[in-house]
């Protein structure tokens, strides 16, 4: 399955969840990082690194479907 239909695959219902958390993390760290005033260097960090793993997590939470889990299911049995 390449990249494009995977991502237009059906998603399950807890990686949807994990999705919205992930964007969620994504806009609060890109909103720390582009706050107008001066944030000390640590929160600076820190939020960078917020925004970065909620779009990692948002990212693979999409790219996960129906079918993988379907397929990893039977193969447990």
């Amino acid at each position: 399955m390449n990249v494009i239909k995977r991502a237009k695959a059906p998603t399950p219902k807890f990686f949807k969840v994990l999705r919205n958390i992930g964007l969620a993390l994504a806009a609060v760290g890109g909103t720390i990082l582009t706050a107008p005033v001066a944030l000390p260097v640590v929160l600076v960090s820190i939020g960078g690194y917020i925004a970065l793993a909620g779009g990692v997590i948002s990212a693979v939470s999409q790219l996960t479907s129906t079918q993988d889990v379907l397929r990893h299911t039977k193969d447990d049995k």
